[in-house]
């Protein structure tokens, strides 16, 4: 089974939950989400304004995939790495720019708000994504004993009968 390429959780996620709700609120974005590379949501927001999301799972794993298409395009071109993506259509822009080498920003938002907004905003938020998911680099895998898989089964136990 395929997993997420990180584990956010904790502060680490508060802070980019933060970061995501303040990009949202100053740019006037209708969702924001982190992706890892491999398709995976780990992070997301949405405007309170904003009508239901589109599936966000199915969102993430196309943006992935359009993001590794991209990389292999500018591979061939000479290039290192196309560091963003904008799709505009008629009535909304998906944005999407890397986070160093392991996840991608991608914003949703209406026609009306200016990319060049939102790139400014996505970019200083970037720094600061990108400085989190550097620290996780140092924090060790969880790991669980024997002791939590035997406890995990006897409460699903005592639960499901």
């Amino acid at each position: 089974m395929i997993e997420p390429s990180l584990a956010l959780y904790g502060d680490a996620f508060a802070r980019v939950d933060r970061l995501l709700e303040e990009l949202l609120e100053v740019t006037g974005v209708r969702y924001g989400l982190l992706v890892d590379r491999k398709g995976f949501v780990l992070s997301h927001k949405e405007a309170l304004w904003a009508p239901r999301p589109p599936a966000l799972d199915s969102v993430a794993t196309l943006v992935a995939s359009n993001a590794a298409a991209t990389a292999a395009l500018a591979n061939m071109l000479g290039e290192r790495t196309f560091s963003e993506q904008t799709h505009q259509g008629e009535n909304g822009t998906l944005y999407v720019e890397s986070v160093g080498d392991q996840a991608l920003l991608t914003l949703i938002f209406d026609v009306a708000v200016p990319l060049g907004k939102v790139k400014v905003y996505a970019r200083k938020s970037i720094v600061q994504l990108a400085a989190i998911l550097e620290e996780l680099k140092d924090i060790p895998p969880v790991q669980l004993d024997s002791d939590f898989s035997k406890g995990a089964n006897a409460l699903l136990d005592d639960l499901l009968g």
